[in-house]
């Protein structure tokens, strides 16, 4: 079975989501799954779960373009990992690849290299920024949130507000204000 997974990032893409689901039933998809997603709530796929819980072996999940299933390389080996235990291919329309065959599986480990390849050499040239902007003075790093709110962490500790209650009302983590609140502790 061919099952379908179309995705938008926004209530306002109503044509991008029409021309998903013309090329999903073009390609003969018998299910499509259906979501309008955000970037910030990119996390919160439950069409995604549902098709992936939905597939068996031998069906292919078909999407248009690898973006709309992938956030990154990790996240689509992840993904591949998912569908090859559970004997389900990937076919992704836009790049013509079709994780069935052999040369599809090649392209896409291709592909995911290549990606991977790029982030690479982007985080080297990001660490010789920082290591030259460091030798003439001029990089500080973050600046730590948290400890910078460290008097009102115990101010509130103080007031017998909780832990979680004091992280919500700072904007900052639990797990900062009980490492301000046990570094202010007396050993």
């Amino acid at each position: 079975m061919l099952i379908g997974y179309v995705r938008t990032s926004t209530i306002d893409q109503k044509a991008g989501l029409a021309a998903q689901l013309r090329d999903l039933e073009q390609a003969g998809c018998e299910r499509i799954f259906t979501e309008e997603v955000s970037s910030v709530d990119v996390a919160k796929r439950e069409q995604l779960a549902e098709a992936l819980a939905f597939a068996r072996t031998g069906d292919t999940l078909v999407v248009t373009k690898l973006d709309r299933l992938a956030r990154s390389v990790a996240h689509l080996v992840e993904l591949l990992a998912r569908l090859e235990s559970k004997g389900v291919a990937l076919r992704i329309l836009a790049m013509g690849i079709d994780t069935s065959t052999p040369t599809g599986k090649l392209m896409l480990t291709v592909l995911g290299g290549v990606a991977e390849f790029e982030r690479e050499i982007m985080l080297e040239r990001q660490r010789e920024g920082i290591a030259k902007a460091k030798a003439a003075g001029k990089y500080k790093g973050r600046a730590p949130t948290a400890q910078a709110k460290a008097e009102d962490v115990l101010k509130l500790h103080k007031e017998g507000v909780g832990g979680t209650e004091i992280a919500r009302r700072l904007g900052i983590g639990r797990a900062s204000v009980y490492r301000i609140l046990n570094h202010a502790a007396p050993a």
